[in-house]
């Protein structure tokens, strides 16, 4: 017989070896758990400790009720679990179809439609060698609801229902498994383990391949913001964002000396052009895993710090967690168990300029070991800013049954390696006092938020087909509760300084990146450049692309740029104070429509426009030869366009679109209406 348990704050389920357990985590939230080993582990993954909370507990017959503010759990005696909202509105119900079930979400008139021979239970737990187990968990599907978040997938599809995502990390995708519902519920798979999730007409589906328990955390809300806000309490909120983070990034793969820095460094001053950061790209160093300068090419890295800050330019290098077999450290590290392990073949895993393994990033000696180099080699000389490249991490080939971690192997645990690499940093630099961290982050994981992560879409390809699936990348990690974001401008790979048609794609890149997060000038350039030495003590010498800064396209598109840089600029102290309200509540900088008008369709319908904040809407123009655009403008407001042309809201018009303009509209009444009007009229004077 299984058996139902009333706890004093939370509810149980027992069957045969599964144990089921509800209870309150946080505002309006629960999370559940199911194991059939003894007990449950005291791995929290994303969550953070749950704050002190009484739920109200109801006792009937044959079914235990649990709620949590606006949402309540229901299970009843053959294990079955829906959840419903403050007004007793179904939210999510699982998906069984057995002769014996009876849903509990379902009507009275519907109820035998859950009746199956099928033999499909909403939990079911396959046993694996070594005691773990294939988790497949299955909820009932809902033909009007939306799907938002999860992360970032190269993809154009904001709304994800219809979706199959890998739960993986990749160079380029970043699982990050909070999905939001537009029925108003949000769920947190908790578990990092490799798998897929699957927003199916037929049924959802989330699967981990390996795990030891079930665990998902679910909130209830009657409004996007409110929900986002309840998960980044749960989970962690960003830092306090450093007044540099808003300006202009420069880089590019890759400046090769010091005195290339410096001069690049100048000439943006020399042209009176704002540059807020300079990043200095990898292969700085004599040999991957020394995490530190090569002497020949930086020879006095202290003073280049100290004369890049005496101009107001702050320093971020890039940290790969590669350390190649001839690297001194390798062997104390490999020694030590600091290194990520094969369960077959060498250990070898990546082959980029020579045999690299990663540091085990899940590994707590291992991070602190990386962060003491790091200390002694770069933050010692004033560099306070890391660019964590590689942080899936990249393997040759991802086969993640290959991989074993400090944590558990890869198939179990791997999805957590960004967040844990990325925690390392975060960590040592607190400890050294300082408050301003932002780590540049090549991928993210649930919670990564609260370790300063700005993460970037990764090696896109410099083309309008990427371009294009950047925007709900974005849009789905704000969602997912990463409101640190940013792409390479113009892609990373693929872009000649001397096409037209690269030319093209660079200017609306750059116009869109100024109406995002962090406007960040990276990529590797055509035609490459060759280093002068093809070997240096044996170690290969990495290339370099051509030239990537403002003026490196030509006289014409210099000057859009730099006026969208004005624009940019113009815009700060708004900006800023976005990156406050992320700090306090977890609220994205980029929005999609739904966010401030969610009682209108068309903002659940239109995924190629956004709110930057409340008061613009940005609507990028991301078809190679297009210069005019339609516009969804939500009711409620006016909205005037960067000529000082008034529209009313609630109405779809077409608008021009020239190559040196991206069609923004501002909120009537917003403080910005006469400062981006006025900007805008005296650069068409010019």
């Amino acid at each position: 017989m299984s058996e139902l348990i009333q706890h004093t704050n939370s509810i149980e389920w027992r069957f045969e070896r599964q144990i089921l357990r509800i209870e309150p985590w946080g505002e309006n939230s629960l999370r559940v758990r199911a194991t059939c080993s003894p007990d449950f582990s005291d791995a929290t993954h994303a969550l953070l400790p749950a704050e002190s909370g009484q739920a109200k507990i109801t006792s009937e017959a044959e079914s235990l009720t649990l709620r949590n503010g606006n949402i309540t759990a229901t299970l009843n005696l053959k294990g079955q679990l829906a959840f419903y909202n403050q007004r007793g509105e179904l939210l999510l119900e699982e998906m069984w179809r057995q002769r014996s079930t009876v849903g509990i979400g379902a009507s009275e008139k519907s109820q035998d439609k859950y009746v199956s021979a099928l033999k499909l239970d909403g939990r079911e737990f396959k046993p694996l060698a070594g005691g773990k187990y294939q988790l497949t968990v299955r909820f009932e599907a809902r033909p009007e609801e939306r799907i938002y978040g999860m992360g970032q997938y190269q993809q154009p599809w904001l709304d994800l229902k219809g979706c199959t995502l890998e739960l993986a990390q990749r160079n380029s995708q970043a699982s990050v498994p909070f999905m939001q519902s537009s029925l108003g519920y949000g769920l947190l798979w908790n578990n990092p383990a490799i798998g897929e999730a699957s927003f199916a007409k037929n049924q959802t589906e989330w699967r981990a391949r390996v795990t030891g328990e079930m665990d998902y955390w679910i909130t209830a809300a009657d409004s996007v913001a409110d929900l986002t806000r309840q998960y980044v309490k749960a989970t962690g909120t960003p830092p306090q964002a450093p007044d540099f983070i808003s300006g202009l990034w420069q880089c590019k793969l890759r400046y090769r000396t010091q005195q290339e820095v410096l001069d690049v460094a100048h000439e943006y001053r020399r042209r009176n052009l704002p540059l807020s950061v300079m990043v200095i790209d990898f292969f700085h160093w004599p040999n991957q895993g020394t995490w530190c300068f090569d002497p020949v090419d930086w020879p006095d890295p202290k003073a280049m710090v100290d004369e890049l800050r005496e101009l107001g330019i702050a320093l971020m290098v890039s940290v790969w967690p590669t350390v190649e077999a001839r690297s001194p450290l390798y062997p104390v590290m490999k020694a030590k168990g600091w290194l990520v392990s094969s369960e077959r073949g060498v250990q070898v895993n990546l082959d980029f300029m020579g045999n690299t393994t990663f540091f085990d990033a899940t590994h707590p000696q291992a991070r602190q070991f990386v962060w003491d180099t790091v200390k002694k080699n770069y933050y010692d000389l004033g560099i306070k800013l890391f660019w964590l490249d590689e942080a899936e991490p990249e393997y040759r080939a991802y086969d993640f049954d290959n991989y074993r971690y400090y944590a558990g192997p890869v198939l179990e645990v791997g999805n957590r390696y960004p967040r844990d690499f990325a925690q390392g940093f975060y960590d040592g630099l607190q400890a050294n006092g300082e408050t301003d961290i932002v780590n540049l982050v090549r991928c993210a994981w649930a919670g990564s938020q609260r370790y300063g992560v700005l993460a970037w879409s990764g090696d896109v390809h410099s083309s309008f087909h990427a371009f294009r699936n950047q925007l709900a990348a974005g849009l789905n990690m704000g969602l997912a509760g990463i409101p640190w974001w940013t792409t390479d401008i113009g892609g990373f790979q693929g872009g000649n300084v001397n096409d037209p048609a690269f030319h093209e794609l660079l200017i609306r890149w750059f116009q869109w990146a100024v109406f995002t997060p962090v406007l960040r000038m990276h990529g590797y350039r055509e035609p490459q450049i060759q280093p002068p030495e093809r070997y240096r003590d044996g170690i290969p010498q990495c290339n370099s692309g051509s030239p990537n800064e403002l003026w490196s396209y030509g006289e014409a598109n210099f000057a859009i740029m730099r006026h969208w840089l004005s624009v940019r600029e113009t815009l700060r102290p708004y900006i800023d104070a976005l990156y406050e309200n992320a700090h306090r509540h977890g609220d994205p900088l980029m929005r999609p429509l739904f966010w401030h008008y969610p009682q209108e369709p068309q903002s659940w319908e239109t995924e190629d426009q956004y709110l930057f904040g409340e008061d613009l809407l940005i609507a990028p123009v991301m078809h190679a030869g297009q210069r005019e655009r339609q516009v969804w403008l939500p009711a409620g407001n006016r909205w005037v366009d960067l000529n000082g042309e008034c529209y009313t809201g609630g109405e779809r018009i077409t608008v021009q679109a020239a190559l040196d303009s991206i069609p923004v509209f501002i909120r009537e009444g917003s403080t910005l209406v006469q400062e981006l009007v006025s900007l805008s009229q005296a650069s068409a004077q010019k």
